[in-house]
């Protein structure tokens, strides 16, 4: 089968089509033709040799798929060929087929196509998990996400917005993107690069703070996000793009009564997976069928031109996510 193979680590270029033996689906697994894929962060990271996939998982790059169901493997009864679906997997995605665990399966909503379909597992569970699972954001609270225009940015706006409409919503992004987050229904719109955020969160909740910020950025955003958040706060880290290690007042957290979260989606054990994919099926799915949610897309390239999305992500220039069609 076709599929993206590494000549290396390193850059785009290192990105290469090529025929790999096509996977057999264990017990408990569908086989999935992809008709698309998505680029995510870890893909970047996984081709520069930093983010090696968990033990088991298929070493072909990408996390969530959109197609149809291929094959099944023994004891899997819910699905059945040709059923259009989506699911989250922890490699493999850039190819022509790929398998994945019947729980981290969903069938796609007749309104959406599959590049859409393919933008959902990976940003949109990864936002509900630390927003609502992790963080509790509850009816009527204020919350801050950082990254307003990545994928994950624009995907926790929309549930905010979708699943607690009373509730503030305030996002950074690069003055480029301000407009498109505006567009979104958040509240304020910050430039990260111009403005202190912990300041106009301040100034605009009346020195209170928000209830929530989701954070990509780690070490760099830490003491500004602990400034910003309210007292019984909750800040939700989700990767470290401005460090790893960062100083803590502690008596300011305890002072405020303030919880630090930190979770990744992909090591992940299959049960707790499944769980999770289980309540996002049950809360936002119907959101997408009923035309509430809609995925926001960049841009859509073939599988031939991997390298080329792969830099557009790089530039910090998308809004939203970045597709690749397979079939």
């Amino acid at each position: 089968m076709k599929a993206v193979v590494l000549d290396g680590f390193g850059g785009p270029e290192v990105l290469k089509i090529g025929d790999v033996a096509p996977p057999t689906p264990a017990a408990g697994q569908v086989l999935i033709r992809v008709a698309a894929t998505s680029v995510n962060r870890p893909d970047l990271m996984q081709r520069q040799g930093r983010y090696p996939p968990p033990p088991g998982e298929s070493a072909i790059l990408g996390l969530e798929i959109a197609g149809t169901i291929a094959g099944l493997g023994a004891n899997v009864a819910e699905f059945a060929r040709g059923e259009r679906v989506l699911a989250l997997v922890g490699g493999g995605a850039y190819a022509e087929l790929a398998t994945a665990h019947a729980g981290h399966v969903l069938r796609m909503p007749e309104r959406l196509s599959f590049a859409e379909a393919a933008c959902l597992c990976e940003a949109y569970i990864t936002a509900y998990m630390n927003l609502f699972m992790r963080a509790h954001l509850a009816p009527g609270e204020s919350a801050l996400v950082h990254g307003g225009g990545g994928g994950v940015g624009t995907a926790a706006i929309q549930l905010c917005k979708a699943l607690n409409p009373t509730g503030r919503v305030f996002a950074t992004a690069s003055a480029a993107k301000l407009a498109r987050i505006k567009e979104l229904g958040v509240d304020a719109a910050i430039d990260y690069k111009s403005e202190d955020f912990a300041a106009v969160v301040l100034a605009a909740t009346h020195d209170q703070g928000v209830d929530v910020i989701l954070d990509h950025i780690g070490a760099s955003t830490f003491a500004a996000n602990l400034k910003a958040l309210a007292v019984n706060g909750r800040l939700a880290i989700i990767a470290t793009m401005g460090g790893r290690e960062a100083s803590l007042d502690l008596a300011r957290l305890m002072i405020k009564r303030q919880t630090i979260t930190g979770s990744v989606l992909r090591p992940r054990p299959i049960e707790e997976k499944a769980a999770i994919i289980a309540e996002f099926g049950r809360v936002v799915m119907p959101l997408f069928a009923a035309g509430k949610i809609k995925p926001v897309i960049h841009a859509v390239y073939a599988l031939e031109e991997v390298a080329k999305a792969h830099r557009t992500m790089e530039a910090n220039e998308h809004f939203g996510k970045v597709v690749l069609t397979v079939s």
